[in-house]
């Protein structure tokens, strides 16, 4: 395709960045509008697994991540009355030699950062803060017209709605979602190393597994901080804001009778957040035209494959070889929603598959859950689960 066509993006998160990136270095004119009038430090731990890191290094970003992230030595199951540990799988030298790549554990807003000042060295004025698009217009020539909420427009050949799980460019295409409620809430915090015993410091993630309920922990910043996520089964709280603050008294109380390990990192957040899990079905269909979606905002999933921010990573590759390969903007995009659409349909859907294995019943007593981890995380069913996800390669994949 022609380089000359524009290219628009609407939202700035690590789908948008990572899309625009990709886009900016095959040479494509590439505008993103982010809604946000100020790109701040939110969030808090991403897993970036072999597939995702591949991407990183395609995006130039790679070294200078792993000099900010953490790179753990493996990841654990612990039980969540006794503190009985199994191992997961190992990683460091064994991800790269199995998979190719490292397995990183980072901050969001330090590979946000970096994905941001890549964006910019490639192109200083290509990203546009305090844009929020509303919509588009789409007529048979081959433009879109870009709306936005104070009223002006922009236009481009191709419009990407990067926006997220609330993205207005999906309810423009497809209409309104229907998100359901999953009956859990979650809780992220932040603890600096350095209050923690060195039992607790370890390179290393750990999948706090109960009836009910699980928490994933895992460092961060090489190995600075500690990222707490803890998920527990309750319909009383149904925002999905992550900016919601809670406190450590209530975190504290969903969690009773848990390991004493678990309480001393919820006693040392400075602040604990809260949001409610929605669930949505997968889309179908992703494209119309000139416009197609990405990340969040066609394939939302729960947390528990650790696969979210690589799926929007692999997306943004993806599209940007699409976009490069075919001859027409309506073609590249449809060829880039059926290269993807199958695998994150399998994602969305194994991740909530993995909440039912990490709150069985069956893990209130330790002489049961014994047997169940046994059987539930024997090695060949671990990988079953894990390898598809990390061989992958958006660099390599049929499109």
């Amino acid at each position: 395709m022609s380089k000359q066509i524009s290219i628009a993006i609407a939202g700035a998160g690590i789908g948008g960045l990572s899309a625009a990136l990709a886009l900016l270095r095959r040479g494509f004119d590439v505008r993103v509008y982010e809604q946000a009038p100020v790109l701040a430090e939110i969030g808090a731990g991403l897993q970036i697994s072999a597939n995702g890191t591949e991407i990183l290094d395609q995006l130039g970003v790679l070294e200078l991540a792993k000099e900010i992230a953490c790179e753990p030595t493996g990841k654990q199951i612990r039980l969540w009355s006794t503190g009985q540990t199994w191992k997961l799988f190992d990683l460091g030298a064994t991800s790269v030699e199995r998979y190719g790549y490292p397995y990183l554990m980072i901050h969001r807003a330090d590979l946000h950062g970096l994905l941001f000042e890549a964006v910019r060295k490639q192109y200083p004025d290509a990203i546009k803060t305090g844009a929020r698009c509303t919509g588009f217009r789409q007529s048979d020539d081959d433009e879109v017209t870009i709306l936005f909420a104070d009223g002006t427009l922009s236009t481009a050949n191709v419009l990407v709605g990067a926006d997220g799980v609330h993205s207005a460019i999906r309810q423009a295409l497809f209409g309104p979602d229907r998100p359901q409620f999953t009956g859990c809430m979650a809780w992220r915090g932040l603890v600096p190393m350095e209050r923690l015993p060195e039992r607790l410091r370890a390179p290393i993630g750990t999948n706090w597994i109960g009836p009910g309920g699980h928490v994933v922990m895992y460092p961060l910043r090489r190995g600075e901080l500690l990222n707490f996520v803890g998920i527990v089964e309750r319909d009383d709280w149904t925002g999905e804001s992550w900016t919601d603050a809670g406190s450590r008294t209530e975190c504290a109380a969903d969690f009773k009778d848990w390991h004493p390990d678990i309480h001393e990192i919820i006693a040392n957040i400075d602040t604990p957040y809260k949001w409610a899990l929605i669930g949505r079905d997968p889309l179908p269909k992703w494209t119309d035209g000139r416009v197609t979606l990405l990340g969040d905002a066609c394939h939302p999933t729960l947390p528990f494959l650790a696969q979210g921010a690589n799926m929007a990573l692999e997306d943004g590759l993806v599209l940007a070889r699409c976009l490069e390969k075919y001859d027409t903007a309506p073609t590249a995009l449809q060829h880039y929603e059926a290269a993807r659409i199958e695998r994150t349909t399998k994602i969305v859907r194994g991740s909530a598959d993995n909440a039912k294995r990490f709150h069985n019943p069956t893990l209130a007593e330790a002489a049961g859950a014994q047997a169940y981890v046994d059987r539930e995380w024997q090695e060949d069913r671990v990988k079953a689960r894990y390898d598809w996800l990390f061989e992958y390669s958006a660099v390599r994949a049929a499109i």
